[in-house]
């Protein structure tokens, strides 16, 4: 088998990394079909592919429908979405952050949860399904959880009578109390 000079094979890498998944095995494909005997192995050392991806190019050259067609790949190719190949996936995710979600109490669609994308991973693991954290984020838009940040807010400033109203409501919390009435302290602010 006759081997290419090194300023060949680099212009072959450049040329193979422009091309597409199609175009990719049939170039492949081309080049081993000139070498003969070893040529396979040679060409998917040389430009990262897999043996089977050469003889996949060369069975499409000699495939007239195969070279006909527009698609890079035929219908159903490629790799399976893992929400088609994890059964429960979505159930299992509900599942683990249903202690983990807050929400807006004036609007019911708002939701978020306090577990950033790689506990919610590790939470999911300790149920027996590993996914990555892109599919995390899937999941997170998939079921309409959103990011929620701190906001910052410049200070309005000093007032002078500022602290005359929480030194009224302590002193009006303590009489209450030596009457042995319950406090509850709420927050009513609403944002618009």
């Amino acid at each position: 088998m006759i081997s290419y000079s090194l300023e060949i094979e680099h212009q072959m890498k450049t040329l193979y990394s422009s091309l597409n998944e199609r175009d990719r095995r049939r170039y492949a494909a081309v080049e081993s079909e000139k070498l003969g005997r070893g040529a396979i192995s040679y060409i998917s050392k040389l430009l990262g592919c897999d043996d089977e991806t050469i003889r996949q190019g060369r069975a499409e050259l000699e495939d007239a429908e195969a070279m006909g067609m527009q698609r890079i790949r035929r219908p159903g190719g490629g790799r399976k979405s893992v929400f088609e190949k994890i059964e429960g996936l979505d159930a299992a995710f509900l599942n683990v952050l249903s202690q983990h979600t807050a929400g807006s109490p004036t609007e019911e669609t708002v939701k978020w949860t306090h577990l950033n994308r790689p506990e919610i991973a590790q939470l999911l693991q300790e149920v027996g399904i590993k996914v990555s954290v892109t599919v995390i984020d899937q999941l997170l838009e998939r079921h309409h959880y959103r990011k929620r940040k701190a906001q910052k807010r410049l200070s309005t400033g000093n007032h002078a009578q500022r602290n005359d109203q929480f030194e009224n409501i302590e002193v009006l919390v303590e009489v209450y109390q030596e009457m042995g009435n319950p406090v509850l302290s709420m927050d009513t602010k609403k944002k618009s």
